[in-house]
């Protein structure tokens, strides 16, 4: 691997001659932003929590068979709220749009915090391909329509004891009167409404309009629990365009196909800063 400047400023020329910039947003992205689902910040906030059930951290906590519904949305509602509601845009975010911002580009993400949409990035460029914290859908699917839950949440926040929710705040499916759930892509119920569609065309159309270009595929923190989204996909694409660049970030997994290591500059550094050192 070369050295960290001269990886720098490959990678600053390859972004500057650019016609096209995809954004692959993953799980290790958000972490370098702060948000990270273990240590402090989760033990900081989810104490009671840690106590009744032993939760270790919030990724495994988020699949935690509750016995009831009641206890189901006190976890939840404070999981959402801490990731979603109190949280603004992160620096890493807002460095990111100031980076791109006046490129052609598209982002595609496979976290469900909406920073990028909170750090500027327009809803239109953004494909959150699975799915959204501040949603709720038929935990069965049996419609495809999404509900906001801001004010469910802060209700539920305001009136959780002992880690349980009064059974009045139980969201219920307006349609079949169900279970809901949060529109997280979990199994095969997860909704895909008008906007994900839509999202998805827009991606789609973006790939196809830079077929064959100068395509810079910025791949953030994009590990393996879903590489078929983003990481095999960027590789791919890579492989067959000989004006592709792959740049990727990522300090556990920064190895790729070995046929377009010629075309891929890797980072194992901090993530915020290598991409302040694209700013400069």
């Amino acid at each position: 691997m070369n050295s960290y400047e001269t990886r720098i400023g490959m990678a600053k020329k390859k972004m500057e001659e650019a016609e096209y910039i995809l954004l692959g947003g993953g799980a290790g992205l958000s972490a370098a932003a702060g948000i990270t689902y273990s240590g402090k910040r989760f033990t900081d906030h989810f104490g009671p929590f840690i106590e009744k059930y032993g939760f270790s951290d919030l990724y495994t906590s988020s699949f935690y068979p509750f016995e009831t519904e009641e206890e189901k949305w006190a976890y939840w509602a404070k999981h959402i709220t801490l990731n979603r509601y109190e949280l603004g845009a992160t620096k890493l975010y807002i460095d990111l749009f100031q980076l791109v911002k006046d490129k052609s580009y598209f982002v595609i993400s496979t976290n469900v915090e909406s920073q990028f949409v909170k750090a500027g990035f327009p809803s239109d460029k953004v494909f959150e391909i699975q799915g959204d914290y501040s949603y709720l859908q038929c935990e069965k699917g049996c419609h495809d329509t999404l509900y906001d839950n801001e004010l469910w949440v802060k209700e539920m926040i305001a009136n959780t004891t002992d880690c349980k929710i009064p059974s009045k705040l139980v969201p219920t499916c307006p349609v079949c009167g169900g279970e809901m759930d949060v529109n997280l892509r979990k199994n095969q119920y997860f909704v895909q409404d008008e906007k994900w569609a839509e999202s998805d065309k827009l991606y789609k159309n973006f790939l196809q309009e830079s077929e064959g270009k100068k395509v810079v595929y910025l791949e953030l923190g994009v590990g393996f629990n879903t590489p078929g989204i983003i990481r095999y996909p960027f590789e791919r694409m890579t492989y067959h365009n000989e004006n592709a660049t792959l740049i990727r970030l990522n300090r556990e997994h920064p190895e790729g196909f070995e046929e377009t290591e010629g075309r891929t500059i890797a980072f194992t550094e901090d993530m915020q800063q290598v991409v302040s050192a694209f700013m400069q």
